[in-house]
Formats: structure tokens, C-alpha cells, sequence
């Protein structure tokens, strides 16, 4: 973890700048958890940390965005309290939420492009905002135009083929490097095979709807993935299942997976150390 005698950077994955948004997400880590892990890293020589979060994420507000550049904050005057240095470091990187199949969030709409570079803004604004810490913290982020693209291919049907031929017939190569991209080429693509690409990212599903990959088996039930989409929207915490009672998702029975339950009478990490 060191690298010519110093210390490399470390990443953290919050996801989410608000303790409500997390709990949407099932991401069961508080702030506080986050400052005392950077404490310590920040007190044992690191310098450079880097955290990691989306934007666009279902339920969030500007609110939970700008809670993002406040966490930030709170990690350069931690970082300084501990090491006693001002060559602090902290990298946000920001990527776009897609929803995926086979997810509770499969029927969430997915932010539009123009609301996603607002938020992008908004935040930049609000860590540039303070000087004395702004200029210690680093903004890294794509914009939300390739992921709206991303939500096309990762919840389209078949006719979503047409669009990708046609790209590739206009000139497409090599997408996923920004150089390269090109939305309104995507666009228009779409726009030719007669696709509209909202009903496919922005548009928001019912339970009712007989989605593109309903005939593939993950093996989670997909009751309990709508289960689990309401929970989200309720910010109900779903435990570790590892470590609490059965949720009956589906998994085990159907795919012969058998889970090693740990003990439940004192908290413990899902991590245990293996010796020779």
C-alpha cells in the first residue's frame, strides 16, 4: 500500500452524500463510520483519499447532492486535525446512476441528462464555496449525456439492436472513450429506427410490466426485488443476510447456494481471516 517509501491514495465508497439516501440504497455506512476510517488512514500517513458517489440516484434531491460536498469538507478538516498537515488531499468522483435488470431498481426512472449536469453544478459551486477547503478537494465526474446512452443499452429490447447497428453504420467506434463519444449520434440513430429513448431510461415501471429480461433467471424472485424496490422508496434498511433470518429472495433454494450464517449474538465483520 506504499509505494518508493509514500503512500498511496485510498477509496472510499459512500454512494451516497446524504444519510437518507444511503439508506435508499442499502448502503448501511453513517458518516461517522466514513470520518473515523478517514481519521485513521489520514493519522497513519496517508495524504490522498478519494470517495466515490453517484448522482441521480431514485428519491434524491438537491438536498442529498449537495450533502456530498459537505462530507467532503468535513474529510479535509479531519484529515488536518489528525496529521497536523495542510497538504491534505480528497477526491470526489462522481458517476451517473443507471438502473440495471435484475436490481429493485430495474423499475426506477433514471435522472435525465439536463438534471443530472444541474446537480454536477450545483455541487461544484457548493465545494468551491469555501476556499480554504474547496481548494483541497479535487471534482472528478462525467456528465449525464453517455450515461442516458448506458441506460439505453442496459434496459433495452431487441429493438435497441437497430440503434447500436445503426451507430456503428454512422461512424460509431470505440463509445466508451470520451474522445469518441458521441450523443447525438446516438440520438439520432434512435430517432431513424424509430426509438424513443425516455420510455427506455427516464420512464418509471410498474409491477404489472412485463420487462426485456423476465424470461432470464438470476435466480432472485422478482416479487422480492419489487419487495425491495418499496423498501428503497420507504428508506427501510434491509440487513445482511449473512447475518440476520432468511428474506427468502429466491437464491438459495433455486440456485443450490448455501450460506454460511455467522453469529448473531455480537456485530462482527463479513470478513474472517484465513491462516495457513
Amino acid at each position: 500500500m506504499s509505494r518508493n517509501g509514500r503512500r498511496s491514495g485510498l477509496t472510499f465508497a459512500p454512494e451516497g452524500g446524504s444519510e437518507r439516501i444511503r439508506k435508499v440504497i442499502n448502503k448501511m455506512v453513517t458518516e461517522e463510520d466514513l470520518i473515523r476510517t478517514v481519521a485513521a488512514a489520514y493519522g497513519a500517513g496517508w495524504r490522498q483519499v478519494k470517495l466515490y458517489f453517484m448522482c441521480g440516484l431514485p428519491t434524491e434531491t438537491d438536498e442529498d447532492v449537495v450533502q456530498i460536498a459537505a462530507m467532503a469538507k468535513e474529510v479535509i478538516r479531519t484529515g488536518r486535525e489528525v496529521s497536523g498537515r495542510r497538504d491534505i488531499r480528497c477526491t470526489v468522483s462522481i458517476g451517473g446512476f443507471v438502473p440495471k435488470p435484475h436490481t429493485p431498481f430495474q423499475w426506477a426512472a433514471q435522472l435525465g441528462w439536463e438534471a443530472t449536469d444541474a446537480r454536477l453544478a450545483l455541487l461544484r459551486n457548493e465545494i468551491r464555496s469555501d476556499r480554504d477547503l474547496g481548494k483541497a478537494i479535487g471534482f472528478r465526474y462525467h456528465d449525464g449525456r453517455p450515461g442516458i446512452v448506458e441506460g439505453l443499452l442496459a434496459r433495452g429490447d431487441r429493438r435497441v439492436g437497430a440503434v447500436i447497428e445503426q451507430v456503428w453504420r454512422d461512424g460509431g467506434r470505440f463509445d466508451g472513450w470520451s474522445e469518441y463519444f458521441s450523443f447525438d449520434r446516438w440520438m439520432a440513430a434512435a430517432d431513424t429506427v424509430g426509438i424513443d429513448v425516455d420510455w427506455y431510461t427516464t420512464r418509471e415501471r410498474d409491477l404489472s410490466e412485463v420487462l426485456p429480461w423476465d424470461h432470464l433467471d438470476s435466480g432472485l424472485d422478482k416479487e422480492w426485488l419489487w419487495e425491495d424496490w418499496q423498501d428503497a422508496q420507504d428508506e427501510v434498511e434491509v440487513e445482511d443476510c449473512r447475518w440476520t433470518p432468511c428474506f427468502d429472495c429466491g437464491v438459495c433454494d433455486q440456485m443450490g447456494t448455501e450460506i454460511q450464517v455467522g453469529p448473531t449474538d455480537r456485530p462482527i465483520l463479513p470478513i474472517v481471516a484465513v491462516t495457513s
